[in-house]
């Protein structure tokens, strides 16, 4: 007699008895659970899984939809994979880079000894389509770590065979379509005729695969232009290609032969390098009239060191900055807008009170002197310490928030008195040739680790934000980015092997019945692909240190 196990589905809050063994592809037809759009993974105790997952034991499940951020994930996986098979198809000897989030999708480099054509891409469209109508299954192994190694060596894939080989597990695994090997070390669809919409066009000197949209799927993600942002990755790809870290296995390398040292200060100095550059065009401007500094990013992109260590810079031009920050103009708590959730909307605009920041900002610019408030995050409210503010003759006023680069903020400022500067962690390094690292992740990372040890929040907590901090971004931050007359990289390239060991105790403290878990759980995973760093490694006056500690700069 076939062994029988319950299982629990919280989509639609029922439990029913199957047979030991059963896929949790046929659980969801059985149950008849519907979502608003296809399934693309699914829950399983609180981890993410594939829908091919079979279970044998007692399950409590919740399938999620390419929708989620998480089937989202599992969707774009999978349709690299078919654009990685593709690229293989038409080029067997070319190397297709997938190297980061760019334009609302993602952004390819393709080596096949010449330049890349508008038709080659149209070719790769067309290999992709082919493949997706013929359905075939993505299909899951696992095998002995040296042997996977041996496999992908000889499959030209040396990057995952150094990553296997510098994280040192016993077993690993990989995946296969159609005899094509790879791995995109996550849930991949079952299938690949449940990629149902995207679209590959020649972008810049490569390729730009365009995915769903996030927030309704049935449509393309709308093209944004990012040529200032592809800018920016071109010359730390370039740097990156030129110290040999190109991916973690490059990094992880230079971790255990002792040469970190090294890479640590070279990518200190082409973050000051860049940060003198933006101090000297402000200098220049100085004299045709700017007088304040705006500074905008998002959330835990090192805003405030950047500004730190930017003044340092203006002073030695023999300018001399006066700092705001914009956070300490946040309206009290009890009157921040709330959220279509009820819940206090921080990243909106106009969680800040606008009329008395103008008030002050004008006063300032005329020469006055005004008392300076301060935002008391414990009490939530503006309070005032007797600190004041005062510009002279040759003084800049730098401001750094997250709203620094929306016009709303400062309506009264004509255009040529203002030099916008956008910060961000723009995570270049990549894990293998296929596998980025997502900006995003680099950021919530940090911010775990920040609001542990210095705001007290549990990782819990965090990553319970995350998702309106998300959406916050996307309202009132990202638009503006490309209105810029500076980017900046506040990411290093070794700096999650410097924050693993710090956030891996934080994220372990996520418990299985938290909803935060799956979450949790796929960072301290992705993280275990880094060697440790030991954060004694990091100048005093890092960047890095605004998140882990021990800045010689003070908060």
């Amino acid at each position: 007699m076939d062994e029988k196990i319950s299982i629990y589905c919280k989509n639609n809050k029922t439990r029913k008895e199957f047979t030991a063994g059963v896929s949790l592809l046929e659980v969801y037809k059985e149950m008849e659970v519907n979502l608003p759009f296809q399934p693309a993974c699914v829950k399983v105790n609180n981890k993410t899984e594939p829908l091919t997952y079979t279970c044998y034991k007692p399950k409590d499940i919740e399938f999620i939809g390419v929708n989620d951020p998480s089937g989202m994930r599992t969707y774009v996986r999978s349709l690299c994979f078919v654009l990685s098979k593709a690229s293989h198809d038409l080029f067997p000897d070319g190397k297709l880079y997938i190297e980061h989030a760019l334009s609302k999708g993602y952004y390819c480099e393709f080596e096949i000894g010449r330049a890349l054509t508008g038709e080659d891409a149209l070719n790769i469209k067309k290999r992709m389509q082919e493949i997706i109508d013929a359905d075939y299954p993505f299909v899951p192994y696992e095998d002995q770590t040296p042997h996977v190694i041996e496999l992908f060596r000889a499959n030209n894939m040396e990057d995952k065979a150094l990553l296997l080989e510098t994280v040192r597990e016993v077993y690993s695994k990989y995946n296969t379509l159609d005899g094509y090997i790879d791995d995109f070390y996550g849930c991949l669809l079952p299938s690949t005729k449940w990629i149902y919409l995207f679209d590959i066009e020649k972008y810049d000197c490569g390729l730009l695969l365009r995915i769903p949209n996030r927030a309704a799927p049935d449509t393309l993600e709308p093209y944004v232009n990012q040529e200032k942002m592809l800018a920016v990755f071109h010359d730390l790809l370039h740097h990156q290609k030129a110290m040999g870290m190109d991916n973690v296995g490059e990094l992880n390398r230079g971790i255990q032969s002792g040469e970190i040292s090294m890479v640590v200060q070279v990518a200190e100095i082409l973050q000051e390098r860049k940060i003198s550059q933006i101090a000297d065009e402000i200098y220049r401007r100085f004299d045709t009239g700017v007088r304040v500094v705006l500074i905008a990013g998002p959330s835990s992109s090192g805003k405030t060191t950047f500004c730190k260590r930017l003044q340092f810079q203006l002073m030695a031009n023999t300018l001399r900055p006066v700092s705001i920050s914009l956070d300490d103009y946040y309206v009290n708590r009890v009157d921040t807008p709330l959220d279509e959730n009820g819940e206090y909307d921080y990243e909106s605009l106009y969680a800040i009170d606008l009329k008395q920041f103008n008030e002050d900002l004008q006063k300032i610019l005329a020469g006055e002197t005004i008392a300076l408030p301060t935002y008391d995050f414990q009490k939530g409210e503006r309070v005032y310490r007797g600190n004041t503010v005062q510009l002279g003759k040759k003084s800049v006023l730098v401001m750094e928030g997250i709203h620094a680069m929306n016009p709303v903020l400062v309506p009264n400022i004509p255009p040529e008195a203002i030099y916008k500067i956008y910060v961000s962690a723009l995570t270049s390094i990549s894990l293998d040739d296929h596998n980025w690292i997502p900006t995003t992740d680099n950021r919530l990372i940090r911010r775990i680790v920040r609001d542990y040890q210095f705001r007290g929040y549990s990782a819990k907590e965090t990553i319970s934000r995350w998702p309106s901090v998300r959406r916050g971004e996307d309202k009132w931050i990202f638009p503006y980015q490309e209105n810029s007359d500076a980017m900046f990289n506040s990411a290093m390239l070794y700096e999650l092997a410097a924050l693993r060991k710090i956030a891996e105790p934080i994220l372990k403290d996520v418990t299985q019945i938290d909803d935060e878990y799956s979450e949790a759980h796929r960072l301290l995973k992705f993280m275990r692909y880094f060697n440790y760093i030991d954060k004694d490694e990091l100048p005093n006056t890092s960047l890095l240190r605004e998140f882990v500690g021990g800045s010689s700069f003070k908060y």
